[in-house]
């Protein structure tokens, strides 16, 4: 970091943050010790702008998973709606023929079923095809403006498709599909830009750990989601769309105000604050200070130019380990995003439980899946190596399947065996898509470029969504 004459070192030290070890410190009213017990120097690494980055870029996740949990949450409701002769033939009422024509848009549940998973494939297209895009577009963009207009306008158009539309009585395939395909895209800003921030303010040392925690920002957006559509089903399905889209548009807006993506830019601040203070008190006039200023703004315009570029698209697939994870996150995603899109409906239609409560129960694998990602970090941090705690985890994870296809209709045994699919099948899944993300864009190899992060991040989820939408079709015959 180059600093101007009129800076001293020692005032912009005096700014800097106070660390979590030293806070709590000071809260004890005990001074911090030379020799800290290991707990204390894990937490001296890191500030309270850490916790903020933290606490900001998960729960902007997590709204962006709760906007998509909500339309597998109502997928019931949806389809009655779009199939009235089946509320005619179920609460033996008949109403005028006009009544049921108006908003008859498939013949039968089956037909309204089959149209839902079309949805939800063209959504993980385009949601892959995003995500490549944004990867590259968050590592040459600043990173805030990305989410922040991914959220916002992800949260216009769920407010559209869902709300909008029943308001107006407007049902239209072709629409849906194509509002559908632009929500895919504006939701791929989140992750790469989520876990490149992340990247940025925590280092290797912990990773394992701290993303497993962070990375079950996507569980906790399911719960969320389901808590909030579960809530507001009885007025309708289209409320749960509008409470999760106003949600999710105010948590944009905090991004834009509040995320700092790196802590470049606060030293950056910090230091144009301090050298405006002591400007404030130097001579008007001084030829001393006109030379060093000459001789500082020509070393601050190189170290600008020496600034690394972002990686090439290409150069990232090249990285190695970027490409195996990825062929491998392809095959989990679409076991974990069939669970995410289907497991409601499936608890409801072959259990014959209501919506609302298949939307609670379906909770179990997401807590499941936040306390894998979080064990499994943690043991991966003590091993120092990642492959063999996914490798065992997966093996297992074909147990777990095999042991919840034979489920008994018993809520107890099938939130316990849904937890435990969970752990083996969302852990993995979580450090796969932040952990090692974050590993691979910051490798040996891209040390030159630290513009990397978020592009090998969008290879590895784009690739992930690619096999989470081929598989989706295949789901649909099964239920």
């Amino acid at each position: 970091m180059t600093f101007n004459s009129k800076c001293s070192r020692e005032n912009w030290f005096r700014r800097k943050s106070v660390s979590l070890c030293d806070l709590l410190s000071i809260m004890d009213f005990t001074p911090p010790s030379r020799t800290l017990p290991a707990w204390k120097r894990f937490l001296s690494q890191y500030t309270h702008h850490h916790l903020v980055v933290f606490l900001l870029t998960f729960f902007s996740y997590a709204l962006l998973h709760a906007s998509r949990k909500s339309f597998s949450n109502v997928k019931v409701s949806i389809s009655s709606q779009w199939t009235p002769s089946a509320f005619n033939s179920s609460e033996g009422v008949v109403f005028p023929n006009e009544t049921w024509n108006d908003n008859h848009l498939f013949p039968d549940i089956h037909s309204a079923t089959i149209f839902l998973g079309l949805l939800d494939t063209i959504f993980l297209f385009s949601y892959a095809v995003g995500l490549f895009i944004s990867g590259i577009i968050g590592d040459r963009l600043n990173m805030r403006l990305v989410l922040t207009f991914g959220m916002c306008s992800s949260a216009v158009t769920m407010f559209v498709f869902g709300t909008v539309t029943e308001w107006l009585h407007f049902y239209n395939k072709i629409f849906y599909c194509l509002v559908w395909i632009f929500n895919g895209l504006l939701q791929s800003t989140g992750w790469p830009c989520v876990v490149a921030v992340m990247g940025n303010w925590f280092g290797k040392n912990g990773r394992g750990f701290i993303f497993g925690l962070w990375s079950a920002c996507a569980s906790v957006g399911n719960i969320l989601g389901a808590f909030l559509a579960s809530s507001v089903l009885k007025y309708g399905y289209e409320y749960a769309f509008l409470v999760t889209a106003s949600v999710q548009f105010a948590g944009g807006l905090i991004i834009f105000f509040g995320l700092v993506t790196s802590p470049k830019e606060l030293e950056t601040v910090e230091e144009e604050r301090s050298c405006a203070e002591e400007e404030a008190n130097q001579p008007l006039i001084s030829d001393e200070y006109d030379n060093e200023d000459e001789r500082n703004y020509s070393i601050q315009t190189a170290d600008r130019n020496d600034l690394p570029k972002a990686i090439g698209f290409l150069q990232a697939c090249c990285l190695p380990g970027v490409l195996l994870y990825s062929l491998a996150y392809a095959c989990l995603k679409l076991v974990n995003y069939s669970f995410f899109f289907w497991l409601p409906f499936y608890l409801s239609i072959n259990f014959g439980w209501k919506e609302s409560e298949a939307d609670q129960l379906s909770i179990w694998y997401d807590i499941g899946g936040i306390i894998g990602g979080t064990i499994q970090g943690f043991i991966s941090d003590m091993m120092q190596t990642r492959s063999p705690v996914l490798a065992l985890s997966l093996a297992l994870a074909v147990g777990s399947l095999v042991g919840y296809s034979r489920s008994p209709n018993d809520k107890v045994v099938n939130a316990l065996l849904m937890a435990i699919t969970g752990f083996f099948i969302g852990g993995p899944s979580n450090m796969i898509s932040s952990a090692i993300s974050a590993d691979l864009g910051r490798q040996e190899m891209v040390k030159g470029s630290s513009e990397a992060l978020a592009t090998v991040t969008g290879i590895v989820d784009g690739t992930g969504s690619i096999g989470a939408a081929v598989g989706q079709p295949f789901w649909i015959h099964l239920l």
